[in-house]
């Protein structure tokens, strides 16, 4: 699966733990602060929220997107300690208008 994280670290003690545990694990530096890999299995990234977990304190925020989880996109947050996740499915298409969830007005 795609997985694309976003750091926003409280220390620099946190953002230099956080940046070895991504680069060990196999993620490559996209922008300033964001990481991505486009190869990563569900059971190395539950490995990844813990090791995160365990170098983060209550003032780092890390949001972790992934696609595809059972066809839907997820955002996961760790913000204040604490893991958020946040599911969406894609909405279908009306196929008698052609249009998708926001249609362009002309």
């Amino acid at each position: 699966m795609f997985v694309s994280i976003v750091l926003d670290p409280g220390s620099t003690d946190s953002a230099r733990s956080m940046v070895n545990i991504l680069a060990h694990t196999g993620f490559k530096k996209i922008q300033r602060a964001c990481w991505e890999n486009m190869s990563l299995s569900e059971s190395d990234l539950a490995n990844l929220k813990k090791e995160i977990d365990r170098v983060t304190d209550y003032y780092d925020n890390v949001r972790i997107y992934q696609f595809p989880v059972d066809g839907m996109f997820v955002i996961t947050e760790l913000k204040e300690k604490r893991w958020k996740r946040c599911q969406m499915k894609a909405q279908a298409v009306n196929q008698n208008k052609g249009t998708g969830p926001n249609p362009v007005k002309r």
